[in-house]
């Protein structure tokens, strides 16, 4: 029996295997609002054998986007135009579809990767960003707005309102999105956060707002369904977020009722130092499973179906999720699902694809034909 291919309860939604598609922005609407972009890129993910497909880091207001082209949803139109998108996957497949709930801060107004990636300034059409502290992500650039009451309430408005929008659309599962140098993220972390006030300072402080974000999108989810939060484990900066401060952070999300811990690094400070090889990040998984005891998604280039066996049977993590590997490969899960001896989940349209020697891959099947 495959580890990688067992299945896994969060709270009443199950999973059939521990694989995840990561969330992966595509910097591919208009206004915020999903296009055809989505409909195909999401609805061939949707057919990948994963347990669970996660959408992309989704903007809670126009002003959260890391770019013009990010996903949103906070209005009648951003929900509107996902709805199509989710009844398709719904038609054609039972994957459980997940969504990321996010706030730029300070890296908002960006550019798309494809062009540059650098801040757009406001004369160039972009907006002036908002954060915890008036310091700019790089030298050089426009330092962004800090947040006063009005705008920490702002944002506490926009999560909620976007958490009752999901809830409409019919998303199985939540995660809070506090990693990679987004608002939340610079909530967190010290080279980001300079405050003075009850959210600045002590670690205690400059975890609060983001513990707050997390209750109230906990308070508006249905109960029976799972909330989880993605980290950056690291700054891989001197002076920075540490491995320590987020078992501290996890503890506490434990007590507000976490489901899960998605553990990656980096992403508030260009000076990060990262040394990169496959599974990098998979230290941050285990240290916060044997920690804290909640269910934690290992990432990081892991790209081997026996690497990825290995870190769940291990103990390692819960949950492996894919990013590159899944865009390179969309059908990763039914590879990993013959290599381990292991069966998916697969439309019956491509039924006929299953290799000869792979008979038992999409289940029992009947290929009778008149």
């Amino acid at each position: 029996m495959s580890a990688l291919f067992s299945s896994l309860a969060l709270r009443s939604v199950t999973l059939p295997n521990r694989i995840v598609v990561s969330p992966m922005c595509q910097y591919s609407a208009e206004r915020g609002e999903a296009t055809a972009w989505h409909m195909i890129h999401l609805g061939h993910l949707a057919l990948s054998g994963a347990g669970l497909l996660c959408i992309e880091a989704t903007a809670v207001e126009p002003d959260g986007r890391i770019t013009p082209g990010d996903l949103g949803l906070w209005d009648d139109a951003t929900e509107a135009a996902l709805k199509p998108v989710l009844a398709a996957i719904r038609k054609h497949s039972h994957i459980r579809v997940a969504m990321q709930l996010a706030h730029a801060g300070r890296k908002a107004s960006s550019a798309a990767p494809w062009d540059g990636g650098q801040l757009i300034p406001v004369a160039d059409g972009g907006w002036l960003p908002h954060a915890p502290s008036a310091v700019p992500h790089k030298d050089g650039e426009e330092p962004p707005l800090a947040l006063d009451a009005a705008g920490l309430n702002r944002i506490r408005e926009a999560f909620a309102a976007t958490a009752r929008r999901a809830v409409r659309l019919g998303i199985d599962a939540l995660e809070v999105h506090a990693a990679h140098g987004y608002l939340l993220h610079q909530f967190l972390s010290p080279l980001a956060n300079q405050r003075t006030d009850e959210y600045g300072g002590s670690r205690e402080n400059r975890m609060r707002f983001p513990l707050e974000i997390f209750d109230i999108v906990r308070a508006v989810f249905p109960a029976d369904k799972p909330v989880g939060v993605r980290v950056s484990a690291s700054d891989w900066v001197e002076g920075g977020w540490t491995l320590d401060d987020t078992l501290a952070f996890a503890a506490e999300l434990k007590k507000r009722g976490c489901d899960w811990i998605d553990a990656s690094s980096g992403g508030v400070s260009p000076l990060q130092k990262i040394p990169l090889e496959p599974g990098y990040q998979v230290p941050f998984a285990r240290a916060i499973k044997h920690a804290t005891g909640l269910p934690t998604i290992a990432v990081g280039l892991i790209t081997e179906a026996s690497h990825a066996e290995q870190i769940i049977s291990e103990g390692a993590a819960d949950l492996v999720a894919m990013a590159r590997a899944m865009l390179y490969d969309p059908r990763w899960p039914w590879h990993a699902a013959a290599q381990l001896g292991a069966s998916v989940e697969a439309p019956p349209q491509y039924w006929r694809s299953q290799p000869r020697d792979q008979k038992a891959l999409f289940g029992e099947i009947s290929f009778g034909q008149r």
